[in-house]
């Protein structure tokens, strides 16, 4: 499994609402059809640090994610709420662990 890390800086926190549901509404589908998908997240850190993680079973997967996020913003029109071009990490996941779900 491979994951990518988009951390935006300086974002316009007036409009991380619009952002979210932005984000939900045209971005989250877009991924999610994408070979390989796995999850993703979206986390508003506050002082205009917004970061997404996405996790792929390969690292062309999760580079494509990249390709789709970078042209989302420009279809959404979303450059003055993220100005700033994201830091990227992208790399295999070599240890990770979920809870188990117990059924009632």
């Amino acid at each position: 499994m491979n994951a990518t890390i988009r951390r935006y800086e300086a974002t316009d926190q007036t409009r991380i609402s619009e952002l979210v549901k932005k984000a939900e509404d045209t971005l989250l589908p877009r991924l999610s059809e994408l070979p390989g998908f796995n999850a993703y997240y979206l986390i508003e850190a506050g002082n205009g640090v917004v970061s997404s993680v996405g996790f792929f079973d390969t690292a062309a997967h999760a580079e494509e994610s990249t390709r789709i996020a970078s042209q989302w913003v420009r279809d959404e029109k979303l450059e003055s709420v993220l100005p700033n071009p994201p830091k990227i990490t992208n790399g295999e996941v070599v240890l990770h662990k979920t809870r188990e779900l117990v059924e009632a």
